[in-house]
């Protein structure tokens, strides 16, 4: 992180976002598809980040597409002023499409109930829906899969004939994108482009074509197409850890806290409930105010990595729902107000991926969780579009 926040003292938990940090990333990844359009997912508020601000830094940085998971969020970003072409992708039967197509905002279909609701509504309301395809070339989660496809296509034909929808787009989504050499990567590129052909034989004439990940933005250019769709590389984690390259990425959230009490305790004494830890020798040990109410995973009690000044420890014993507690060392002299940093970015802070192992999970995760009562405090230069 490259600018500090200026934090209240009574605040005893935040997380720092740097949207300079962001919008570089953003830089980044556009330089790895430079042919392509770049929508910037911020689902799941920004993966934890912030919904409206970090939809903004990225769209200064040059992304002309938002992508979000639940209508909610596309109203939200659309209500605040935002001004980029966005899509979302996640409803049920009954959802509020009217509202969605009255913002301008792109709706995704998997299937024909959901063209028919779609076309309803634009019915309703005096206009056309914009509408993406999604096919389901091996995920098995979202989209069309097999003949449904056909049948999906077919409808959509139809129903663009009564000039009640358009569809502007066609995309889908990998299965192994972060695993390099899996051979369902490739399969699966070569199912979508030929899922797009079948549907532009009937007639359809989709603007854009988009199936790439953050993964297959860094590893797989044959997968840009017209848009790629970065999430957790736009927030400056890698999707694939295994490969030993951070690909230029800052990693845009610093958690930090205070130390609410340092004591001392002797060899022996048991930490926490359970006493799942208790220190070899004599000891200095500080109670850091984060739990598993605020995120924390507990999967993470005696791992989780901590920089307390210049001191790494770790979670010493459970992760309870408010706090931890940290074992400082037999000479320690921090005391309480001192500032922790649960993960960063920083030199020798530990990181959201540190965090991650420690838990079993993956950093997506560790970001996403952190919980509504932490106050996010957005930082950085405001850096224009390139």
């Amino acid at each position: 992180m490259t600018t500090n926040a200026v934090v209240p003292e009574a605040i005893p938990l935040w997380a720092e976002i740097d949207l300079a940090a962001l919008e570089h990333n953003v830089r980044v990844l556009r330089g790895r598809a430079p042919r392509s359009e770049l929508m910037a997912v911020v689902k799941a508020d920004a993966y934890g980040h912030g919904l409206v601000p970090c939809a903004q830094a990225a769209v200064r940085a040059g992304a002309s597409w938002l992508g979000v998971a639940q209508l909610t969020e596309a109203c939200t970003l659309r209500d605040a002023g935002v001004d980029a072409r966005l899509l979302t992708w996640l409803y049920p039967p009954g959802a509020d499409l009217a509202g969605a197509l009255r913002r301008d905002i792109d709706v995704s279909a998997s299937a024909p109930w959901a063209l028919d609701e779609l076309a309803a509504a634009a019915r309703r309301i005096g206009r056309t829906a914009r509408v993406h395809l999604k096919v389901d070339t091996g995920l098995g989660r979202g989209g069309a899969f097999g003949a449904d496809w056909d049948k999906l296509v077919r409808h959509a034909r139809c129903l663009e004939g009564e000039e009640a929808i358009r569809v502007v787009g066609v995309w889908t989504h990998f299965a192994h994108a972060d695993a390099p050499e899996h051979p369902t990567v490739l399969a699966q590129q070569e199912r979508f482009f030929e899922a797009v052909a079948r549907a532009e034989r009937a007639g359809l004439r989709p603007e854009v074509r988009h199936l790439a990940n953050s993964a297959a933005t860094l590893l797989h250019p044959g997968a840009h197409a017209d848009l790629v769709r970065p999430g957790i590389a736009l927030y400056g984690l890698s999707p694939v850890p295994q490969v030993a390259d951070d690909f230029g990425l800052r990693p845009v959230m610093t958690l930090k806290a205070r130390l609410v009490l340092v004591k001392r305790l002797p060899a022996g004494q048991g930490v926490s409930y359970g006493h799942a830890y208790a220190p070899a020798a004599d000891t200095v040990v500080g109670l850091v105010p984060a739990g598993y109410a605020d995120g924390i995973p507990r999967h993470a009690s005696n791992a989780g990595p901590v920089l307390v000044g210049s001191t790494r420890t770790r979670v010493a014993g459970r992760v309870c729902m408010d706090q931890i507690v940290v074992d400082l060392g037999a000479g320690s002299t921090a005391g309480a107000g001192d500032e922790v940093v649960l993960f960063g970015g920083g030199p020798g802070q530990p990181t959201a991926q540190d965090w991650a192992d420690a838990a079993g999970t993956i950093s997506y995760e560790i970001v996403t969780r952190v919980g509504a009562r932490v106050p996010r405090f957005h930082v950085g230069a405001q850096e224009p579009a390139r």
